[in-house]
């Protein structure tokens, strides 16, 4: 990676000189890396100042360089100024920083930051839907890339256990009684307490005096009573419990749960209501809530109010955010949140109410689309619902039969382990791998592809690698450039010499999406290079051969990592 930053410091300087001999030494410009060059130059950012078209203008700057150091060629092409580097300290050190550097190679030295991560943060009355199922993927692996990128990070699950619809749900495990309600089939604590809450919503919707007792319920928690607000956590750790197995499955955990009734327990809450009303924005409606007024923060409409009690006084969700917001800050430098589309607004009007409160620091907010299956849209009111465990039981079970169709040679046990490794792997990268903005169906014969842009795709030429590696017995590593000198064998180091570039715009500019890309970018390289070049049998190639086979494992176990899936040695 050291060769990739002194390559761009030499461009760099190179142009610079190149405008000065134009009489332009200040004018910014930026590098990139294009497919057609290992860096480039975009000028046309220089056109209005230089009164030149950007073809003209990258022309003449490839005129004034003369290629030196590891700089050993530099054309112009549509306006790109276009910068070759000298291919043999490439292979070289690229290769000798993956071997010194195993599973830390793309990784940045701590940066001294701390970031808060709340992904996830469902609420804890029903099992994880499929819709919902991006936010711990996503959440999970940006914390891993920003870990790679220097960053302190502490992932977060807020767990919203205030609030109409997690006591309607205690309200029914205190009250319903077992025979009466229709309990999942799977036997998970979450699966069977959703039975409960369904069967409760319907009874408070037809009957007042259901209604009337969790209302009084909801007055009580909001008023303090630990008797109410003791059997509203009790009810909601146990959902919890259910959630955290289903999140292990696919590989997350999380390093701190906060609890939404703690704001509400030690007052912060009520002292956030307290400065709010003493705004200049805050006003009062006829039935005594209290909003804020944001129409000078950019928001238009009906939803220029912003309310923050309740006509009773008591606090709404939107009060008790922004006093978990307000704590987040004190424990981290870059706060970021996952959130649904549907929480935009939200995300907004709560970085106004945090300026109106004198916060200097704001949410980073990191938004997403929803999956949707064939099937249609989802619903956990109704019980209309795919959920997030079954997915991954599908996806195991596909796996499963897949392998099944390839392997008959080794024991059940393993087969089944590697489905798991597979099925689960093809979850992750499926979701990873379309832009988070971007909607999208889950396809099994996408996501289960072992020949395309899949999980299963990657983790096959990671074992395919190992295998290799294991039938070649002993070697030495060998980083002599002279002995690596096929075009394939070269276009496979560029791709692996690219790792922490795309780790850094994955962490640090959230394009997490860039992360399975890239594997199967690497991927690809290795096949051409394994189908074509000889490595076994390739005399005193041999070993340099060998050892750019165990960087190539190397590379596509840190992008597994960075995917949170395995890197299975055999498939």
């Amino acid at each position: 990676m050291k060769i990739h930053n002194q390559f761009k410091d030499e461009v760099t300087t190179a142009v610079r000189g190149a405008l000065r001999e134009m009489d332009a030494p200040d004018i910014a410009f930026v590098t990139e890396v294009p497919d057609n060059a290992d860096l480039a130059v975009p000028c046309f950012t220089m056109s209005k100042e230089l009164k030149m078209p950007p073809k003209n203008i990258a022309e003449k700057i490839a005129e004034n360089i003369k290629p030196t150091g590891l700089i050993t060629a530099v054309s112009a092409m549509n306006g790109y100024l276009n910068f070759t580097i000298d291919q043999k300290i490439l292979i070289t050190d690229t290769l000798n920083d993956i071997i010194e550097s195993g599973d830390g190679y793309g990784s940045l030295p701590y940066n001294g930051k701390k970031i808060n991560l709340e992904h996830t943060s469902t609420n804890p009355t029903g099992p994880i839907h499929v819709g919902r199922a991006r936010n711990p993927v996503i959440g999970d692996t940006l914390a891993r890339c920003l870990v790679r990128c220097g960053y302190e990070v502490t992932t977060e699950y807020y767990v919203n256990d205030v609030g109409k619809q997690v006591v309607i749900l205690t309200w029914g495990v205190n009250n319903l009684p077992k025979e009466s309600v229709v309990e999942e089939e799977r036997d998970k604590t979450d699966h069977k307490l959703v039975a409960y809450y369904r069967l409760a919503n319907k009874m408070m919707e037809e009957d007042p005096v259901v209604q009337e007792q969790i209302s009084e319920m909801l007055r009580k928690f909001e008023a303090g009573d630990q008797n109410v607000i003791s059997h509203v956590r009790e009810t909601a750790e146990e959902m919890l419990e259910g959630l955290k197995e289903t999140l292990e499955q696919i590989n997350v955990t999380l390093d701190r749960y906060t609890w939404e009734s703690d704001f509400i327990a030690d007052g912060t809450a009520r002292k956030v209501v307290e400065e709010l009303k003493k705004s200049e924005y805050a006003g009062q409606t006829e039935d005594g809530s209290w909003y804020l007024d944001l129409k000078d923060f950019g928001i238009q409409g009906k939803n220029t109010k912003f309310t923050f009690t309740r006509a009773d006084g008591t606090t709404l969700y939107t009060t008790r955010d922004l006093a978990y917001h307000l704590n987040k800050f004190k424990r981290c430098d870059i706060a970021i949140d996952v959130l649904g589309e549907d929480q935009k607004l939200g995300s907004k009007q709560l970085c106004s109410a945090l300026e109106i409160l004198g916060c200097d620091k704001k949410p980073e907010p990191m938004f997403y689309s929803f999956v949707a299956l064939p099937e249609g849209k989802m619903s956990t009111r109704r019980g209309v619902v795919v959920y997030l465990d079954d997915l991954i039981d599908e996806a195991v079970d596909r796996a499963y039969e897949e392998i099944r169709k390839r392997r008959s040679d080794i024991p059940e046990d393993k087969m089944k382990d590697i489905a798991r490794s597979v099925g689960i792997g093809a979850v992750r990268y499926n979701i990873i791998r379309v832009h988070p903005d971007k909607q999208f169906v889950f396809k099994w014969d996408e996501a289960l592809n072992f020949d395309g842009n899949s999980g299963p795709y990657l983790q096959y030429v990671h074992a395919r690698a190992c295998s290799m590696l294991k039938k070649a017995g002993e070697y030495k590593h060998d980083t002599d450039a002279s002995k690596l000198t096929d075009e394939l064998e070269i276009n496979l180091v560029k791709a692996l010499s690219k790792f922490e570039n795309i780790t850094r715009l994955a962490g640090e500019e959230k394009r997490i999406h860039m992360l399975p890309a890239y594997g199967h970018e690497v991927s690809v390289a290795f096949n051409q290079f394994y189908a074509n070049v000889p490595v076994l049998s390739a005399g005193d190639s041999r070993d340099a051969r060998l050892t750019l086979v165990e960087c190539t494992r190397t590379v596509l176990k840190n992008i597994l990592t960075c995917l949170g899936m395995e890197s299975p040695e055999e498939m």
